[in-house]
């Protein structure tokens, strides 16, 4: 397991409610059945919204979620690089105060 992934599954084991899975046959996590984030090719994806969804796409090298390829990009998954490890804890964490809360 590289750095990256190891980094992501810590993060997502440390979410009481949340749930080990797989998207597109990546690993993921989830919250009552609905991932909120995935790792894909060495990046964590984060399914985000407003300024959350903002910021992360500010970030050198963040983009769009697009595991097809083929120009149709998740609107609301941005895929960050491992460079902004720090804020994989933030990200996640916001997200997740923003389902429970809600």
């Amino acid at each position: 397991m590289s750095n990256e992934e190891l980094l992501f599954t810590t993060i997502g084991m440390q979410i009481e409610s949340g749930a080990k899975g797989n998207l597109f046959s990546k690993p993921c996590f989830k919250i009552d059945k609905k991932t909120y984030k995935c790792f894909f090719q060495n990046e964590m994806v984060f399914k985000l919204i407003g300024e959350m969804h903002s910021e992360a796409l500010s970030l050198d090298g963040s983009q769009l979620f697009n595991p097809s390829g083929k120009n149709k990009p998740m609107r609301q998954w941005a895929k960050v690089p491992f460079d902004y490890k720090d804020l994989w804890v933030k990200f996640t964490i916001r997200y997740v105060l923003f389902v429970v809360v809600t």
